[in-house]
């Protein structure tokens, strides 16, 4: 039905407004008696052989909503009965922007792709803040990145602050510097200061009674020789792990005429690569560390693949929009089937 009445329908009109429409449709038709109910009951997979227990967190199943859906932390608890294990919210940033001019967010139809250049537009940390003191039960990633006018010699306050605001809130934290929508970020990728970045915030991680798991955001266009780097900077810093990937500024392939418009590439050109880095990750490292594996999961089978790369669980985005929530209960069924 969705691919069939509701996807046509709303790939007639434009992708940002779409987003705020069904969010706002979302929300209503939980708020009505008996709806979220039967979403769980329509798309959740429930059973003890989906559970995974990935950096100290018990995960009902490996299916997670990647950032950038849920930016500000406005429908975690509904998307949750689309029968999501996790969600991400964010990217966060200490003070709100608008993130870059509209028209920001494309699709490629011809190609299963989303280009976006949104930069991090949200209502800043404190606000998500608040709507996440309402959460009851949802696991919640909270992935956070640093304000558009904060030069990169002084982004890792940027970084501290949303960690602080966040911490009480989230369950695992995700720096974000693999972002092509803001500028200079990816520079923040380099070995050294990524290296103190992350030190810094395992310090104040380790200064807690209790401590969060941290992951690492990456971008799929880095080298072999980079990914090494990534690596030794994961056991060097002893963050928890590593989420692969963030879009691409690649454009090898595509079909559709608008695929020249700027942003980070997402949807199905992704897939390949993503997977790939997930492979490099976990061979060159022996396992050292888990992968939360994005990028391009269309179908049941593009998760196992991840999987089977070394991912210990995997997120959706583009692909939540093109394939829709059935998409989470393919791929938690077929996981199921070869348990």
């Amino acid at each position: 039905m969705y691919k069939l009445l509701i996807r046509p329908l709303l790939f007639c009109f434009d992708p940002e407004q779409v987003h705020h429409f069904t969010f706002a449709l979302i929300r209503f038709l939980n708020r009505l008696p008996g709806f979220g109910k039967l979403f769980q009951t329509l798309y959740e997979v429930k059973h003890p052989k989906l559970e995974r227990e990935v950096f100290g967190l018990k995960f009902k199943n490996p299916v997670g909503l990647a950032a950038g859906f849920d930016k500000d932390a406005k429908l975690y608890r509904e998307l949750a009965n689309f029968g999501f294990g996790f969600i991400e919210i964010g990217t966060l940033t200490p003070k709100p922007q608008e993130g870059n001019p509209k028209k920001r967010l494309f699709r490629l139809k011809e190609d299963a792709a989303i280009i976006n250049r949104m930069g991090f537009n949200n209502g800043g940390v404190l606000e998500a803040v608040e709507r996440l003191k309402k959460n009851n039960g949802v696991l919640i990633g909270g992935n956070i990145g640093k304000n558009k006018n904060t030069p990169n010699e002084e982004a890792t306050s940027d970084y501290e602050v949303c960690f602080e605001a966040l911490f009480p809130h989230v369950d695992y934290f995700v720096v974000n510097v693999s972002s092509p929508n803001t500028p200079n970020l990816r520079a923040l990728q380099d070995k050294e200061p990524l290296t103190q970045l992350l030190q810094t915030l395992q310090n104040l991680n380790s200064a807690k009674s209790i401590q969060k798991p941290i992951l690492l955001k990456i971008a799929p266009d880095l080298t072999d020789e980079q990914l090494l780097d990534i690596i030794a900077i994961v056991k060097e810093t002893q963050i928890a792990g590593v989420i692969a990937t963030n879009t691409t500024l690649s454009r090898q392939g595509l079909k559709s005429d608008n695929k020249t418009e700027t942003g980070g590439l997402s949807g199905k050109p992704l897939t390949n690569r993503s997977t790939e880095v997930i492979r490099f990750l976990s061979e060159k490292s022996n396992k050292a560390f888990p992968i939360i594996g994005v990028g391009g999961i269309h179908t049941a089978e593009d998760a196992l693949e991840k999987l089977n790369a070394g991912a210990s669980l995997v997120q959706l985005y583009t692909g939540f929009i093109y394939e829709g929530p059935l998409l989470i209960k393919a791929i938690n069924k077929r996981l199921l089937q070869n348990a």
